[in-house]
C-alpha cells in the first residue's frame, strides 16, 4: 500500500486531486472553529455534556463538535443529506421524480438543482427552530447560553448558519469534481475523524487514573480490530447472480454469448437505516429537554436500555428492507436484462426474473440488517458494560470504513489507468457498490 501512495505521488493529475482534498478539507475544519456571533461558548459546552442523548448530541456527533461550539457550520452536510434522502424516498410517490432519475446526465443536473433548493429551505427552518431553541436552553449551572435574546438573534444565526451549509456543500461538491472521492461522504468523515485524538486523549486518562484497566483496554483495541476487519468484509460482500447472454448471428458475426453476473451486496441500503432509527429515537429525548412532563416516558428511550435496544434493532432491520425496496427495483433489472439479451441460467426472462432477484435480495438483505444491527449496538454495550469513554461503531465507524473503502478504490482506479500496480500487488480493492 504504501508503494501505491508513493506511485500516486508521481501522476501530476492525482496528485493535484489529493492536495485538493486535503485542501477542502482544511478549510472545512476551520470554519468548524469559526463560532456564530451571540453565543456562550462555556455555557453551549455545559449543555452539550448533558445532553449527549438528545438529537442535539446526535447532530454534533456528525458535525465533527460545530454544533457544540455553534460555528458557522454548526448545521454541517446534514440539510443537504437530509434533501438528498427525501427525494431518494419520494421516488416511489412521484412519477416524475422517478423519470428524472432514469434520463441521465441531464436529469442528475435537474435533480442536484432541486436538492440545493431543498437544502437552502431546510437549513433555514433548522436555523430557526435551533436559534429559538437556544433561546431556551438554560446551562447546567443556571447560566443563559444566548447573549441577547431577540428577532436581531434569531436572523442572524439563520442567515450565518444557512451561509455555513450551503458553503459546506460547495466544498463537497467541488471535492467530487476537482478531488478524490465523494466529496460529501469525505467531509462527514472529517468530522467524525476529527474526535478521535480527544477520544484517545480521554482513554489515555482513564488508563492512567485506573479508571479503565488495561487489560480491558487491550481487549478493546483487538475487538476495534475485529471489528473494522468484519465491516470491511461485509460492506465488499456480494451476492453474484450468474447471468447468461443469447447469441445473436448477424451474417457471419455472432454477437453475445459472454457470462456475466449480477453483484446485489449484502448491505444495499448502506448507512441510512441507523441515521433514520436514531433521528427518530432521539426525538423523546430531545422534548422531554424542553417539556419536563415527558422525562417520566422518554427515560424508557435512552440509550442503554433493554427497551431503547430492542427498538433500534426493529427499526434498523424494518428501514434496511423499505431504503432496499425504494433503491433497488427488480422489475426495472428484468426488463434491462432482457432488452439486452441477458438471462438468468433456469429462470425465464421478465417477472419470474424480477421474483427470483427480489426473493435473492430479501434474503441477503437480512443478512445485512442484522450486521448493521450489530455493529450500532456495539457502542452502547462497551459504552454501559465497560465504561468505554468514547464512541466506538455504530453508524459512525460505518461511514469511516465505507468512506475509506471508496475513497481507496477512487484512488485504485487512477493508479491502474496508468499503468501502475496500486496499492495491492495481488488484487484490485473490491468498490462497495459492486463495480
Amino acid at each position: 500500500m504504501l508503494e501505491g501512495f508513493s506511485g500516486a505521488s508521481r501522476i501530476p493529475e492525482l496528485r493535484r486531486r489529493l492536495v485538493f482534498t486535503a485542501l477542502m478539507l482544511a478549510v472545512y475544519r476551520i470554519g468548524v472553529a469559526v463560532p456564530t456571533p451571540g453565543i456562550d461558548g462555556q455555557a453551549l459546552a455545559s449543555f452539550f455534556d448533558a445532553a449527549s442523548g438528545t438529537l442535539f448530541g446526535w447532530v454534533n456527533l456528525f458535525s465533527g463538535g460545530a454544533l457544540e461550539r455553534f460555528s458557522v457550520f454548526a448545521l454541517g452536510i446534514m440539510p443537504y443529506i437530509s434533501v438528498a434522502i427525501i427525494l431518494d424516498l419520494l421516488k416511489v410517490a412521484s412519477p416524475y421524480l422517478d423519470e428524472l432519475y432514469k434520463e441521465g446526465e441531464a436529469g442528475r443536473r435537474k435533480n442536484t438543482q432541486y436538492t440545493r433548493y431543498g437544502t437552502v429551505g431546510l437549513s433555514i427552518i433548522q436555523g430557526f427552530m435551533i436559534a429559538v431553541s437556544l433561546e431556551k436552553i438554560q446551562a447546567p449551572g443556571g447560566g443563559s447560553v444566548v447573549f441577547d435574546p431577540g428577532w436581531s438573534f434569531r436572523i442572524m444565526t439563520v442567515l450565518t448558519v444557512t451561509a455555513g451549509a450551503m458553503f459546506v456543500m460547495w466544498i463537497g461538491e467541488q471535492i467530487t469534481e476537482r478531488g478524490i472521492g465523494n466529496g460529501i461522504s469525505l467531509v462527514i468523515m472529517a468530522g467524525i475523524v476529527a474526535r478521535l485524538p480527544s477520544a484517545l486523549t480521554t482513554t489515555a486518562q482513564f488508563v492512567r487514573e485506573g479508571e479503565l484497566s488495561v487489560f480491558l483496554l487491550i481487549f478493546i483495541v483487538a475487538l476495534a480490530a475485529a471489528v473494522t476487519g468484519g465491516i470491511v468484509y461485509m460492506e465488499t460482500a456480494q451476492r453474484r447472480i450468474p447471468i447468461q447472454y443469447a447469441r445473436i448471428t448477424r451474417g457471419r458475426r455472432v454477437y453475445g454469448g459472454q457470462s456475466s453476473h449480477l453483484p446485489l451486496k449484502v448491505n444495499t441500503s448502506g448507512v441510512i437505516p441507523p441515521i433514520f432509527a436514531s433521528s427518530i429515537l432521539v426525538f423523546p429525548a430531545t422534548l422531554a429537554a424542553f417539556v419536563p412532563s415527558l422525562k417520566d416516558y422518554a427515560q424508557f428511550l435512552t440509550p442503554g436500555g433493554v427497551i431503547y435496544d430492542l427498538i433500534y434493532v426493529v427499526l434498523i432491520v424494518f428501514f434496511c428492507y423499505f431504503y432496499t425496496a425504494v433503491t433497488f427495483n427488480p422489475v426495472d433489472v428484468a426488463d434491462n436484462l432482457k432488452k439486452h439479451g441477458g438471462f438468468i441460467p433456469g429462470i425465464r426472462p421478465g417477472r419470474f426474473t424480477a421474483e427470483y432477484i427480489d426473493r435473492v435480495l430479501s434474503r441477503i438483505t437480512l443478512g445485512g440488517a442484522i450486521y448493521v444491527s450489530a455493529v450500532c449496538v456495539l457502542p452502547t454495550i462497551l459504552i454501559e458494560r465497560f465504561n468505554v469513554p468514547f464512541y466506538f461503531g455504530g453508524t459512525a465507524l460505518l461511514i469511516v470504513v465505507g468512506v475509506a473503502l471508496d475513497t481507496v478504490a477512487q484512488i485504485e482506479t487512477h493508479l491502474l489507468t496508468r499503468n501502475y500496480e496500486g496499492f495491492m500487488r495481488r488484487g484490485r480493492v473490491k468498490s462497495r457498490r459492486g463495480a
